[in-house]
């Protein structure tokens, strides 16, 4: 499996459990993890969003025809291996990812939101995650 982590800045403690957890799926054959320009920081709080692409293999469906009722034919056309519907499945069963917090035939979204209080200090700091899921590669029939 390709991973590409070039374009994030590597924060999300969500996002380093999702990671390996894709990489553990037969049927994903590459993963892309970018920063989501929606995110920020304040005195309060912090908020973490990165997008998740990932890419599934694709195999080739075959089928029969005849074309005018005499000439037999064979129609190919590329199929996925995996949907989002079934990548959510998948992820749901995983210890510490869960069920997603919204899921549609576009994109699958976790959010999670945790405070760290650092050493010393009274007040801490509330991070908020948000993970996006999508689906590339889809392929045209």
């Amino acid at each position: 499996m390709e991973l590409d982590t070039s374009r994030w800045s590597g924060e999300g403690s969500f996002t380093q459990l999702l990671i390996p957890a894709l990489q553990q799926l037969s049927d994903v054959s590459a993963v892309r993890v970018e920063d989501a320009p929606a995110s920020r920081a304040d005195s309060g709080y912090n908020f973490i969003a990165n997008e998740v692409f990932v890419t599934c293999g694709v195999a080739t469906a075959h089928e029969r025809h005849r074309w005018l009722g005499l000439v037999p034919y064979t129609r190919k056309w590329p199929v996925l291996l995996m949907n989002l519907g079934e990548l959510a499945s998948r992820l749901s069963g995983v210890p510490g990812i869960g069920e997603p917090n919204y899921a549609d035939e576009g994109m699958i979204q976790y959010l999670r939101t945790e405070r760290v209080v650092a050493p010393y200090q009274t007040k801490g700091v509330k991070v908020i995650e948000l993970v996006r899921i999508y689906l590339t590669g889809v392929p045209s029939p």
